[in-house]
């Protein structure tokens, strides 16, 4: 259904319930002529029939309601007094109004039908002067299709079997709607509760029977769930005004694009992610688009424009905004973040570009030169972030400096059931929301002590060659250890604000829905949890804050401090003998081992050999949205002496480094280890690149110059 045959849907039930109000409006007045409010009502209700009809198109309906508006005007400024030959000539143009709606419903059209004898009469009502037909006082019929009209329509009116969309059609009060929800949710539970109970009793009949209830409440639930989705164009509608408004006080010229205005969210949400997006209109006006003088002088339109698109990806609802202003600048964002103290000098300069972009959610945080009724107070874009997080969402942010910036929200399609990962901690459950789960390890004693190292005082994964923080449930729920440790590892991979993290849990069970139960008010501020549910055996389990988790436990922070700058570490070994540092271990050709400090690493990648492009003398990738230029450790030592290991086929395994906000591959001819050892450093000639070498695994290794190795991979970039 087009969006134009919603509204005319939408407008044929309203008014055919206002014509309904209206049959016995009329009559209650007839009774009572000086009921001036009910007079009040009856003139709105056609006020808007007749508004709405010409938004639509719809002269002969326009003009009838016109005409009953014009009477209705006088009546209610008492310049006219209701007759019944006035009321029976109103009650004529509301069957006349109401025959016009049946034609629109059932053939899309008006008819031929003008209504010229009832628009007359209701005319000469007006202006007595004019010439009027010959009237008799007389009940209001109904008035029927012409003859004249098309005989297909005709037909199509009398052949209208109480199917119409407004026999069709119920509108319900939300608060029924909410009170339904909330009893689906307790049916869940008890579903989940008979289904428990059926497994253990392993009773066929029960089984069965269990089945069957599963089935009618999942159907159930989801017809519940549609009665509370609503398009997210009822929400947007307002948003023109707001940015013609805003664009308006900022001297700008700017145009709203909306794009999947039909999106349909649940109303809860709705509700949640009105002042967010309000928050995110006014900061894209306010520094997103130029002024058109501005953009005159960079070559671009003198209106800007801002695209705002909804639509549904991976069971979320995905919201971009998108505006092709002046983008953001990272080195502004770097000096107002050390200005107004939100980062420190040694942090900002360890971050990357697009870390530094994402300051713009910090608490406090503006770049606004004076304070106004728009934007300069440091309240913004931290509270789209926190509200958007808040119901289970999130919010990622990317900007190209001159060109403009998107914003995209991705938020549950709703809160009341979600399918989420029931996990184990001691005898207590914890359930975590499946949006926030990326996949599941498990790791036996031999694998735990390989594949979990210990990096600068924190746990990390080996994981596809990434390197994955680590946290302990226990740790953050200051839980004591248990009594025997088991020799199995579960780890339970999630995503938070865009980046992964493992949890470590003492055992997984399944997956299944859940109703969410908000916490209670002394508990609204514990971060960690996101709510509660009744599990299956009728004992409370916590719902996990897959975010909060992670700022608890400082994992976004510490992922952030690993993209260190090696301008600022230089090698990062200590030369000292004895002391202990993590190394990552790679080699190249048949047999020459390297090796280079794991702190000065940003990221381990793997890239398809047809992913390779050309840009001049360089070879580059697109990577994360950039492009990332790629050079080879020949380029840096030199031919390797022992010849060549590479079939030509493999994927190129890539060591990433970063700095200045500028990224940049070290092609290797394989990735093998991350290991902590004391190595003792032994120098070597002068050979370009290489620092020494040292004994590591058992195995002499050259250790690489990073500082001189980058040097070439900046003049590479």
């Amino acid at each position: 259904m087009s969006e134009i045959d919603e509204v005319l849907q939408e407008f044929i039930i309203e008014s055919n319930e206002n014509l309904d109000e209206l049959d016995r409006s009329f009559v209650a007045l007839e009774a009572n002529p000086g009921d001036q409010q009910r007079v009040g009502a009856i003139f709105r209700a056609i006020h808007t029939i007749k508004g709405t009809s010409g938004f639509l198109g719809c002269t002969r309906l326009e003009a009838l309601t016109h005409a009953g508006e014009e009477v209705l005007s006088r009546v209610r400024d008492g310049k006219l007094s209701l007759t019944p030959q006035i009321t029976t000539d109103l009650l004529t143009m509301v069957d006349g109004v109401r025959a016009i709606l049946r034609r629109l419903e059932t053939t899309g059209v008006e008819g031929t039908e003008d209504f010229a004898e009832q628009i007359v009469r209701l005319k000469a009502i007006v202006s007595p002067a004019a010439t009027a037909p010959t009237t008799h006082v007389a009940p209001a019929a109904p008035v029927a299709a012409s003859k004249d009209d098309h005989p297909a329509e005709v037909h199509a009116v009398e052949a209208h079997e109480g199917s119409s969309v407004v026999d069709g059609t119920v509108r319900v009060d939300v608060a029924l709607l909410d009170k339904l929800m909330n009893l689906v949710g307790e049916l869940v539970l008890a579903r989940n509760q008979i289904i428990q109970v059926g497994a253990i009793a392993g009773d066929a009949t029960l089984i069965g029977a269990s089945q069957r209830l599963n089935l009618i409440t999942s159907e159930l639930q989801e017809g519940v769930m549609k009665t509370r989705m609503r398009p997210i164009g009822s929400v947007w509608n307002k948003y023109p005004r707001i940015v013609r408004d805003l664009s308006v006080l900022c001297g700008k010229s700017v145009r709203l694009e909306m794009i999947g205005t039909e999106t349909e969210v649940d109303r809860s949400l709705l509700d949640a992610i009105k002042d967010p997006l309000v928050h995110m209109l006014r900061n894209s006006v306010d520094h997103g688009i130029e002024t058109p003088e501005a953009r005159a002088a960079k070559g671009k339109a003198p209106t800007g424009v801002l695209a705002l698109r909804a639509y549904h990806e991976g069971g979320k609802v995905n919201i971009e905004l998108t505006d092709d202003g002046q983008g953001i600048d990272p080195e502004r964002i770097r000096a107002k973040a050390l200005e107004r103290g939100v980062v420190s000098a040694e942090r900002i300069g360890r971050m990357t570009e697009r870390e530094i972009t994402n300051l713009v959610f910090a608490p406090g945080f503006s770049t606004a030169e004076t304070v106004s009724n728009i934007s300069g107070r440091g309240v913004g874009m931290d509270v789209v972030k926190t509200n958007i997080e808040r119901i289970g969402g999130t919010v990622e942010l990317s900007s190209r400096h001159g060109h403009g910036t998107t914003l995209k929200v991705k938020i549950p399609l709703t809160l009341a059931i979600i399918p989420a990962l029931v996990v184990h901690l001691g005898s207590e459950r914890y359930a975590i929301p499946q949006v926030n789960l990326l996949e599941l390890v498990r790791l036996e004693a031999a694998q735990a002590r390989t594949a979990i190292a210990d990096v600068h005082g924190t746990p990390v994964l080996r994981l596809r060659g990434d390197l994955l923080p680590l946290v302990h449930l226990r740790t953050v729920l200051d839980e004591p250890k248990p009594a025997v440790e088991s020799e199995v590892v579960n780890v339970v991979i999630l995503q938070a604000d865009d980046r992964p993290f493992g949890l470590i849990v003492d055992g997984v069970s399944d997956t299944e829905e859940i109703v969410v139960k908000p916490l209670s008010r002394e508990l609204k501020t514990v971060t960690t949890f996101a709510g509660a549910t009744i599990m299956g055996d009728g004992r409370v389990a916590l719902i996990l804050d897959v975010v909060g988790v992670a700022q608890r436990a400082n994992v976004l922070t510490e992922s952030r401090e690993r993209a260190v700058s090696l301008a600022s570490k230089g090698t990062g070994l200590d030369q000292q003998n004895g002391a202990k540092d993590a190394l990552l271990l790679l080699t190249r050709g048949a047999n020459e081992r390297l090796a280079l400090p794991l702190d000065q690493v940003s990221r381990l990648e793997e890239f398809a050999r047809g992913s390779v492009e050309q840009a001049g003398d360089n070879q580059v990738v697109q990577y994360r949205g950039e492009i990332l230029p790629l050079i080879s450790l020949d380029a840096v030592l030199g031919p390797c002496p022992t010849g060549a290991e590479d079939d030509g086929e493999s994927p190129l395994q890539v060591v990433v480094f970063s700095q200045g906000g500028r990224s940049v591959g070290l092609v290797v001819g394989r990735i093998l280890d991350i290991v902590q050892d004391s190595i003792v450093v032994k120098p070597t000639g002068k050979r370009h690149g290489v620092s020494g070498t040292a004994v590591i695994d058992g195995r002499v290794t050259q250790l690489l110059d990073v500082r001189t190795a980058l040097g070439d991979l900046n003049d590479a970039a």
